[in-house]
């Protein structure tokens, strides 16, 4: 398994519909170490550092297929993984041009201290504070319910049925899932319905237990986000490769 240390922590309300979670990874060996990235539906800021270099920012958009990364001896990541929701009542501005990229951003976010005598709770704790101040708090409710239905089900809801749940057309769906993110909301559906099979598969199970017509179904999508590995390895993870595998809890 891969020799870095990994923590994460849940945002809780009233953030919970801005933040999936806050996330740090920390290699402090001597040794380069590989793993990769695949696609949860969910897109990043990340504050990434050396020993004794100057934190950069970075900023993903949503990634729609594996991503290999380095993380370099004696680094640390600090990451805050964001749901849809925060596109327009956070940072409020598409994240469309960013699907498979990141940018890096000058400076830091919401005046967040960053010492290297970093303390993840003190992090969280601080971010918790300053992005609660920064938040938009009059949220549109039909964007708040088609996400908590997205959510909910994994992605396996059909487009008219978000429609008439949230009184809001189809046309206007696609066209603000084009606009705001890059993706249709098709396509982000089937990354959520993939991202909810990690936990079968850590289990070893191998075979779909909901969203999926069928294995066939299921083997290509997972080929598709994955890097082209069938789901028997991508549930080996053999060196702890999919770190986003290696980090879930086991039942």
């Amino acid at each position: 398994m891969a020799r870095y240390i990994y923590r994460n922590a849940l945002p809780g309300k009233p953030l919970e519909d801005i933040i999936q979670c806050f996330w740090s990874v920390q290699n402090p060996t001597d040794t380069d170490q590989a793993y990769s990235i695949l696609p949860d539906g969910y897109f990043d800021v990340i504050f990434h550092a050396l020993s004794h270099q100057p934190y950069k920012v970075l900023f993903s958009g949503l990634w729609t297929k594996e991503m290999p990364v380095i993380v370099p001896a004696h680094s640390l990541s600090i990451g805050i993984s964001f749901k849809l929701l925060a596109v327009d009542y956070l940072f409020k501005h598409p994240i469309a041009a960013l699907v498979d990229k990141e940018e890096t951003l000058p400076g830091t976010l919401w005046d967040i201290p960053l010492t290297d005598n970093f303390d993840f709770d003190h992090f969280v704790t601080q971010a918790l504070l300053h992005i609660g101040a920064a938040v938009q708090k009059d949220i549109d409710p039909r964007k708040q319910e088609l996400f908590s239905i997205l959510y909910a089900s994994h992605g396996n809801v059909s487009a008219e049925t978000i429609s008439q749940t949230t009184h809001w057309s189809n046309r206007q769906i696609s066209r603000y899932f084009k606009s705001r993110f890059g993706l249709s909301l098709k396509a982000y559906s089937n990354i959520l319905r993939y991202r909810a099979s990690f936990d079968h598969l850590k289990e070893q199970q191998l075979y779909p237990e909901e969203g999926y017509a069928d294995q066939a179904h299921f083997i290509r999508d997972v080929k598709k986000y994955s890097g082209g590995v069938t789901p028997k390895r991508l549930a080996e993870n053999k060196n702890g490769r999919f770190i986003q595998l290696s980090t879930l809890p086991k039942k």
